[in-house]
């Protein structure tokens, strides 16, 4: 793979610009003191222009630790703007507002009409609900849809991925940071802002380069849990047209069938589709008989699979329902296979009548007439 020639500006830092200088297209870092440059790998631009006419040659946050805000913020800039170089300094020539520059999570000020995007200053900015906002919140507020048109979602979907977003994903950033939603238990060291923590040099790492090195480590895996959320983000919503469509093919059946797996039960409520007990799709050598949750949360279902199918495969299944090609029915009762579309389905019906039959299949766990 081709070099990215590199050729290094002084910072003019005093405090030391720690800045990564990224000169490999296979992401090798090649640390260069006092230097002001992060070549990124070569890649075809975007087509998408964020803010024409005001692309920034320097993407300014703060040097030393780093946090999940600014590691994101990053995420989503130098994603928009790939030529601009990222500087981490402190130095007052760095974090005062100027035409060639986005500063992010230092400065003390908020003015997106100056690019300077802290949220650390007195009479910080607050969401419309008052939760307060970190560097990410503000970065995705003003740059998150631009960055969704560069991710190629489509333009009818870019405000309904842009808000998912934010409130699954951003928001719970901006609350952790600001100290407002501080998790606990065995997986509060398992959320994404403490395990990018973990990348941080230890307290006695005497390698000066330590912190640029973990920040930058810190941003490509942040990538990569971003451009899967919103990837998706996107597919769901691809998911619920199918889903629409194919509920509105079934009319009052008990079993909505599906083109192929794909996320079902957020449109199946959207659409007030109560009277759907299970679903039915192909995989890649079979077909599925999956049950509806009553919620999103917990495992309860709408309807469970018979009972006397449980923990049962090929013959003896078969034998159990009666049904030739039926394959399999997890003890927990939620899922089952088949080799064909119409085994499947005769499951499903199967099951459609027994759940009738013993007054389980209703969303709001009253009896079926």
């Amino acid at each position: 793979m081709a070099r990215t020639e590199c050729k290094p500006q002084l910072a003019g830092d005093t405090h030391r610009a720690s800045i990564a200088t990224l000169c490999s297209a296979n992401d090798r870092l090649r640390w260069r003191p006092a230097m002001v440059m992060w070549c990124q790998p070569q890649a075809a631009p975007s087509k998408h222009k964020a803010h024409p006419g005001m692309i920034p040659d320097f993407l300014v946050t703060h040097s030393g630790g780093f946090h999940a805000d600014e590691v994101l913020s990053s995420v989503i800039l130098t994603r928009l703007f790939p030529q601009a170089r990222l500087i981490r300094s402190r130095a007052s020539e760095w974090i005062t507002p100027g035409a060639d520059r986005i500063i992010y999570d230092v400065g003390g000020g908020y003015d997106a009409s100056a690019r300077i995007f802290d949220h650390h200053q007195r009479g910080a900015p607050l969401r419309e609900g008052g939760q307060p906002y970190s560097s990410f919140g503000l970065i995705w507020k003003h740059y998150g849809r631009d960055y969704l048109v560069a991710a190629g979602v489509p333009e009818a979907n870019i405000e309904a991925v842009h808000a998912a977003f934010d409130l699954s994903f951003v928001l719970p950033v901006d609350l952790t940071d600001n100290g407002v939603l501080s998790p606990s238990g065995p997986l509060a060291g398992l959320t994404l802002p403490a395990l990018l923590e973990t990348l941080k040099p230890a307290f006695d790492e005497t390698d000066p380069e330590a912190e640029d090195r973990g920040f930058q480590n810190a941003v490509a895996i942040a990538r990569s849990f971003v451009e899967a959320k919103i990837a998706k983000g996107a597919a769901k919503l691809r998911a619920e047209a199918l889903v629409f469509q194919a509920i509105e093919r079934a009319g009052q059946a008990r079993v909505l069938e599906l083109p192929t797996g794909m996320p079902f039960r957020p449109a199946i409520v959207k659409a007030g589709a109560d009277h759907l007990l299970f679903v039915v799709h192909p995989r890649e050598k079979d077909w599925c008989v999956t049950g509806i949750r009553r919620a999103e949360e917990g495992f309860e279902l709408r309807a469970d699979l018979p009972a006397a199918w449980a923990g049962l495969t090929n013959g003896d299944l078969e034998a159990a329902c009666g049904v030739a090609g039926a394959t399999f029915c997890h003890n927990g009762r939620f899922v089952a296979a088949a080799k064909t579309r119409q085994a499947a389905l005769a499951m499903a019906e199967l099951a459609v009548q027994e759940a009738v039959a013993v007054g389980s299949g209703r969303t709001d766990g009253a009896e079926v007439a």
